[in-house]
C-alpha cells in the first residue's frame, strides 16, 4: 500500500503507482508529493546538493514488521516540465519516476550498479507501457 502525503493542490489517482508497487514489494511505501522549493530544502539536507531534483528516495535502515520500506519524494514541478518536454502524459512520468524511486528503495543503485538498476528499469517501463523518456534521459 502507498501511504500519500500530497503536498501539492493536484488531484492524483495513484492506483497505476499501487499496482507497480506490489510488482516489487509487498511493503508499504510512503510517497510525498511536493513542490521544487520542498525537494531542493530535502536534496541539500540529505545530500548535500543546493538544487532542486525530481525523485529521492530514502530505504529505511531496518526492515521491521508493520513499517515501511522507505519513502519517495517526488517533484511535481519536475514532473511537469519532464511531461512537457518530452510530449507525453503527466501520469506517465509521474510513474517513471516513480519506478526510479521505488528501485532504489529495494535495492538497486544505478550510481554503484552494473546496470542492474537500469536493465529492471527498462523491464517495468516496457511492462507497463510507458514512454521510453527515461532510458533516453539516462543513456
Amino acid at each position: 500500500m502507498i501511504d500519500l502525503d500530497n503536498q501539492t493542490d493536484l488531484e492524483l489517482d495513484i492506483s497505476a503507482l499501487e499496482t507497480i508497487a506490489n510488482d516489487l514489494t509487498s511493503k508499504d511505501i510512503e510517497l510525498i508529493l511536493t513542490r521544487n522549493d520542498e525537494i531542493q530544502k530535502l536534496n541539500k539536507e540529505h545530500r548535500n546538493i543546493d538544487k532542486a531534483t525530481d525523485v529521492l528516495s530514502f530505504p529505511l535502515e531496518f526492515d521491521m514488521d508493520n513499517m515501511p520500506l522507505g519513502s519517495i519524494v517526488i517533484s511535481t514541478d519536475f514532473v511537469e516540465e519532464k511531461a512537457k518536454e518530452y510530449n507525453h502524459h503527466f501520469e506517465d512520468e509521474l510513474k517513471l519516476l516513480f519506478i526510479h524511486g521505488l528501485l532504489h528503495i529495494v535495492g538497486f543503485d544505478h550510481e554503484v550498479d552494473d546496470g542492474e538498476h537500469r536493465d529492471k528499469e527498462e523491464e517495468l517501463i516496457k511492462k507497463y507501457n510507458l514512454p521510453n523518456s527515461l532510458i533516453i534521459r539516462n543513456s
